[in-house]
Order: structure tokens, then C-alpha cells, then sequence
């Protein structure tokens, strides 16, 4: 899971430095830069994902995860002479021991905790990879290009620890070539360095990262009357939820089940349909929900929805829209492996403000049931005071949150760490966060009373 990342030079952010918790949230006005921030990590996860080895990273294509144009149009400020520099750091799903390579009976380091540190820069018209490092129980591993040389492929392995060092093979003391796609070492690291086989197990853990990360953007496809399913189990819904229902129906064939609370000796869990079902009702939006095959062996489905226990089934196309909206949010918390994270963008779009309150404790539940972590930029104060009034209750402490207030000066983007007490209270709450409330208040007080004291005239003197 996400810990910590730190960027510079990206989009609008000249520099950032987060920290992230169970449920991160990150609000603030249109055009800020919150959206960019989980571009970064959609970066990160795309150039992983690439076929390509040359690509140093994948700036996308349209219908990828994201989009991003060139270099000059990712680099802070268009300029091609910045590096873009990140740091990013997580906790491992279960602890990683590497031995000594010369002596395989001595546990040589091990931890839970990875992280790693990249630069890349414009050079010969195509992003270059500057700089990779690893850091591992207190020790960095690290290619970096030879001081003061200026040959293109001119680096070298460094470990800063005094209790390793990396030894090269008799005969081979050639010059390592840059890194690969900016978490690979060069295969000629193997090769060239007797006892660097281990770097294949950050490499792995780091690969293992990016594919527990998963993205609903802030668009939803339009519910259909019918849904063709050839069985396969997709890997996530879509960035549109245009999967939603293939997820369902694999998770059902497969007979699922899911906990709404925590573990519990003799509790197996529920359907998976049940629980999506469950919270449609919870959010006051249905009574209940079903896929059913329009004929046996069509591969053809209709979801079909009860708007109250004494109606009868609907199509979903004939119930209102926050329905088909909050679908995909729903089944993609609770499609993902437990200890994944899930990256939303404003999934309250098209719900009314109850159910965005709703939506806060499905994603409490979630991070606390199944240890998913929520990564979400929304424009929702419902979601927000119910993350605060959980925290009041009890229900949620506060340290598992990591709430933020992203703004934009003279086009740099600044992110403000808001203070989330124990009692649910946000310490520092900046001005005009969500609009000037009491500014409205006080002028529709003031507009009435003017209208009053004009109307109360009028009669007096008719």
C-alpha cells in the first residue's frame, strides 16, 4: 500500500510531499491540480504496464489511462531543462528477507517497508532516465551515472551501506547502460556484478505495486437494457465502470463472498450481489438488485432493480441515473483484491448529497473490512463531514485519514495538510473551502430584509 510520495516538477506542482492513510481525499477548487496527482500514480502504473522497454515513461495515448500530450507538456512550466524527480514509498504485503548472495545462510536484510527515487530529465529529444534507487532497511541501492563522465550510457551500482557493497565479476568492469523504464535495472546489472541478483526482488515488489493500484475516473458509461457477458473476469470495471457488469456476473459464476464486517469466526461472508444490493439500499437508492439472464444460454443480462418491497422489478434503465453512477464505485471496492488501492475521481457526480454521505462510510467500510486503501479527489462536503462525523463517533480514527486542500497561485499548485482531530474537527479549515457559506447565508438574509422593508413601504403608503 501507498505511504508516502514526493514530487517536483510535474504539471502544476513545483513540488509536493504527501503522506497517505486508509482514506486519503484530496478536495479543493476546479483546475487546481488534485486531478494530477493521481495522473502521477496513473503514470507510474501505465509505464509499468508497457510493452515498450525503451519507453522511459509512457505518456499515454488516447483511450489509455491517461493522456498526457509530450515531456514539455508533463514538466512544470514547459521546461525542458527541469527534471521531473519523485519518491514514493510503501508497505509490503508481507516482509521481504534477502540473504548475502556470497554466503546464502546469512539473512543479510529484511523489512516491510520499500522505497524508491527516480530523476528524469529531456535529453536528445526523449525524456531520460537520470537516476534510480532503492531504499531497503536503511540501506539505498542505487544506478547512478559515473561522476564527471559524459558518456551516454556511463553507470555504475552504489550501495550507501557499510555492511554491503556491490562486487563486480573478474574481467567485466564495464559501465552499466541507463535504467529501464525508470524501476529496472539493466539486465547488464546481473551480468557485470556478482551479487546484485536481489535487485530483481524490488523490481518485482515494485511491479506488484502497480498492479494492486486501480482507477475509476469521473465519467460513467449509460446503463443498457441489456448486457452481453462471454465470461470473461476482467481485472477492475473500466475507467468508465464500462465493465461493471461483467465483474458482477464473474464474481457470481465464481460464487464470491464478501464480509460487511470485520472477521468473525463461522462467518463465511455474503454473495456478492447481496452486497452490492445491500449498500443500493443502505444509500437509499433501491430496495434491491439483481443480474438475471434474459433466456438460458443467450449470454444476454438484464439488471433489474425493486425501488420498494412492494414494487416490481424495473430495468435499470427506467430508475433514475445516480443508480448506474455509483454502481461502478460500489463493485470496484469490492472487486479488488483485499489490500489494493483504489483511486477515484469525484465519484459523487450525479448522486443527491445523501447518498455522497453514503458513499463515505461504503469507503470506511471497505478500508476497514477489507483493507482496501481509498485514494479519492472529490468536490463532495457530504463526503467530507461524514468522514468528520465518523471520526466524532468513534467509528474511525482520525489517523487512518489523510485529508488535503489542493489550490493553485499564479499557476503552481500548493497542497495544504488539513489537521483532522480526534473529535473530527479539521484544525486548520481554510478560507472559502467549499464556497463562501456564511458570505450566501448573510446575503440572502440581507437581500430578504431589504425586499421586506421595500414591500412593508409600499403597503404603508398605498
Amino acid at each position: 500500500m501507498l505511504k508516502s510520495l514526493k514530487i517536483e516538477n510535474f504539471k502544476a506542482w513545483r513540488e509536493a510531499d504527501l503522506t497517505f492513510g486508509k482514506v486519503t481525499g484530496f478536495f479543493g477548487p476546479n483546475s487546481a491540480g488534485k486531478s494530477s496527482l493521481l495522473q502521477f500514480l496513473l503514470l507510474l502504473k501505465q509505464t509499468r504496464n508497457a510493452t515498450d522497454r525503451g519507453l522511459v515513461l509512457d505518456f499515454g495515448r488516447p483511450g489509455d489511462l491517461v493522456n498526457l500530450g509530450t515531456f514539455a507538456d508533463v514538466v512544470h512550466g514547459r521546461d525542458e531543462d527541469a527534471r521531473i524527480r519523485w519518491t514514493l514509498d510503501w508497505t509490503l504485503p508481507k516482509p521481504l528477507e534477502i540473504q548475502d548472495p556470497m554466503n546464502p545462510e546469512e539473512l543479510l536484510f529484511s523489512g516491510d517497508k520499500l522505497s524508491t527515487k527516480c530523476k528524469v530529465g529531456w535529453k536528445e529529444k526523449r525524456p531520460w532516465p537520470y537516476r534510480l534507487e532503492y531504499r531497503f532497511d536503511g540501506v539505498k541501492f542505487g544506478l547512478q551515472p559515473k561522476p564527471k563522465s559524459k558518456k551516454k550510457g556511463d553507470f555504475k551500482l552504489v550501495a550507501d551501506g557499510e555492511k554491503f557493497e556491490f562486487q563486480h565479476k573478474q574481467g567485466r568492469p564495464w559501465p552499466l547502460p541507463h535504467p529501464v523504464k525508470t524501476y529496472l535495472f539493466p539486465n547488464q546489472a546481473r551480468t557485470y556484478y556478482q551479487n546484485s541478483d536481489f535487485l530483481g526482488d524490488f523490481e518485482l515488489a515494485y511491479e506488484r505495486l502497480m498492479d494492486s493500484l486501480y482507477y475509476l475516473g469521473p465519467l460513467r458509461e449509460h446503463p443498457k437494457r441489456e448486457y452481453h457477458w462471454a465470461g470473461a473476469s476482467p481485472e477492475d470495471v473500466g475507467q468508465r465502470g464500462e465493465r461493471t457488469m461483467d465483474a458482477i456476473l464473474a464474481a457470481t459464476r465464481d460464487n464470491e463472498k464478501r464480509r460487511l464486517k470485520p472477521r468473525a469466526r463461522g462467518v463465511r461472508g455474503i454473495a456478492f450481489q447481496r452486497v452490492i444490493a445491500h449498500w443500493l439500499n443502505e444509500l437509499g437508492l433501491i430496495e434491491d438488485f439483481r443480474l438475471e439472464e434474459i433466456a438460458k444460454g443467450t449470454n444476454l443480462y438484464r439488471a433489474m432493480v425493486k425501488t420498494s418491497s412492494s414494487s416490481a422489478p424495473t430495468a435499470l434503465t427506467d430508475v433514475g441515473f445516480g443508480v448506474s453512477q455509483v454502481l461502478p464505485a460500489l463493485v470496484l471496492l469490492y472487486y479488488v483484491p483485499e489490500g489494493s488501492t483504489v483511486l477515484m475521481e469525484q465519484p459523487e457526480i450525479h448522486l443527491h448529497p445523501a447518498v455522497q454521505s453514503g458513499l463515505a462510510d461504503v469507503m470506511l467500510n471497505v478500508a476497514k473490512v477489507r483493507n482496501v486503501q481509498i485514494v479519492v479527489e472529490s468536490h463532495s462536503e457530504h463526503l467530507l463531514r461524514r468522514l468528520q462525523r465518523r471520526v466524532a463517533e468513534q467509528e474511525a480514527p482520525s489517523e487512518d485519514m489523510r485529508l488535503y486542500f489542493v489550490s493553485s497561485q499564479r499557476g503552481r499548485a500548493h497542497v495544504e495538510d488539513l489537521r483532522l482531530n480526534e473529535w473530527g474537527e479539521i484544525e486548520n479549515w481554510p478560507d472559502e473551502f467549499f464556497g463562501d457559506e456564511m458570505g450566501e447565508v448573510a446575503a440572502i438574509v440581507k437581500a430578504s430584509l431589504k425586499r421586506k422593508i421595500s414591500k412593508r413601504k409600499t403597503e404603508q403608503s398605498g
